[in-house]
């Protein structure tokens, strides 16, 4: 059934309801936690992606490269961290008892200082200066490595505002390897089959739409119709499952540990569509471009992205998913050393931080290193092609082997000039 319809539409004749529904991109929604199918994936070790975006650009001297006591280094401390030697910001308390399951890459230099051009060529990895429309990470992973057993979704969004799906992010990749995105992390309405539908007519009405969907595909370019049949059976998959949303049902305890705020609860839901079986989770925070009060604005929102991705690891860790999930928590760029006048931090793509945990990565690593005052790095750094070929190799999946195919065209999955940073590779 569509997952869109309406409770009067349940009466309507198959014929009518595959004509609403035919070549409709559908909604979506996991529930279940983990199901028969996930536990056998997790058997299997089904490799999986978490990527936390913090939209705007996170401060890298108020998280993982403080710089306490010196001209730019802001109001804040230093504390330790759980491995020796190495110090996060006083604001990050959970993810410093955290950091012996982290990998911290301290010298990223990108160049790119607009949300415009940085949001879109980090997400990408774009390879040169190539006229192609790249696929984001995430269309590049359900692409090339495709769903779990559970046969959910590839790729799934977790955001503040609306929801849909993003067929805009898999580029030259084609519509079929969009995003699902949830918004407000809430599955749609009238997602449940109707009381009046049984699961029997609910086949039979399946079975029709796919010999329609044929039909239809017959005479059309494969391209949108493969997305929609593609999109329309993941939707059947996850209207299955109908706990995965529902936070409410927890303890107290575990809400406060991811904190009961927007960021956290959606965490809470990204830990759910990992454990039910989804590919590649995204997660994205936004109000990070802190030109304005920046150190009142880290301090309102470096904690909650703390406590819930410290929440979230040593969570997968105790279910044994971290094994095999790459976590990476990230933004297009990091914040300007110099603090201006208004008491703000402005774009700087020339030093700043990532984070990373879980499959193919190094525990406990600092990888890299910005100058005393957080300024520049102190070597060459690392571009987000680099970056690109560390979680291809993190995953797996070799990038001087493997390549995309656009309509003929071979083309590399990262910069051919880059290779991945082997520091934070185990």
């Amino acid at each position: 059934m569509n997952p869109l319809c309406k409770p009067w539409e349940h009466t309507a004749s198959r014929r009518q309801f595959l004509g609403a529904s035919a070549g409709a991109l559908a909604f979506g929604a996991l529930g279940g936690l983990i199901s028969p199918q996930a536990a056998e994936a997790m058997r299997q070790k089904e490799k999986q992606v978490l990527f936390v975006w913090l939209d705007g650009g996170i401060s890298q001297l108020e998280s993982w490269d403080p710089k306490p006591n010196t001209e730019f280094g802001g109001p804040f401390r230093t504390i330790k961290t759980s491995v020796p030697g190495t110090h996060f910001s006083e604001l990050m308390p959970m993810c410093a008892k955290q950091a012996h399951r982290l990998c911290v890459v301290r010298n990223i230099s990108t160049k790119d200082n607009a949300h415009s051009s940085g949001v879109a060529r980090i997400q990408r990895g774009d390879p040169k200066n190539r006229g192609v429309p790249y696929p984001y990470f995430g269309s590049s992973i359900a692409k090339l490595m495709g769903p779990t057993s559970t046969k959910l979704p590839a790729y799934v969004w977790v955001k503040p505002g609306g929801g849909g799906f993003k067929a805009e992010d898999a580029g030259f990749l084609g519509p079929k390897y969009g995003s699902l995105a949830f918004g407000d992390g809430k599955p749609p309405d009238d997602l449940l089959r109707h009381a009046s539908l049984t699961a029997e007519e609910d086949d039979e009405r399946n079975e029709l739409r796919e010999v329609f969907n044929r039909q239809y595909a017959a005479q059309r370019r494969p391209a949108y119709t493969e997305a929609s049949s593609y999109v329309f059976d993941s939707a059947r998959e996850l209207m299955k499952r109908a706990n995965i949303f529902d936070t409410t049902k927890l303890p107290a305890k575990e809400l406060d540990r991811y904190g009961r705020t927007e960021f956290g609860q959606h965490m809470l839901v990204a830990r759910n569509m990992l454990e039910a079986g989804v590919r590649f989770v995204k997660v994205t925070s936004y109000g990070w471009d802190t030109h304005g009060d920046n150190f009142n604005g880290s301090a309102s929102l470096v904690p909650k992205f703390d406590r819930a991705l410290a929440a979230i690891i040593e969570d997968l860790a105790a279910s044994g998913l971290l094994e095999n999930t790459l976590v990476i928590a990230m933004s297009e760029f990091g914040r300007t050393p110099r603090i201006n006048g208004h008491v703000g931090r402005d774009h700087w793509p020339e030093a700043w931080s990532i984070a990373m945990a879980g499959c193919g990565v190094k525990a406990g690593a600092v990888v890299g290193a910005t100058n005393d005052k957080g300024t520049d790095v102190k070597d060459k750094g690392h571009d987000i092609g680099a970056v690109f070929h560390t979680w291809f190799s993190a995953l797996g999946i070799d990038t001087k082997k493997v390549e995309y195919n656009n309509n003929g065209q071979p083309l590399p999955l990262a910069h051919e000039e880059m290779e991945a940073i082997k520091e934070a590779l185990v």
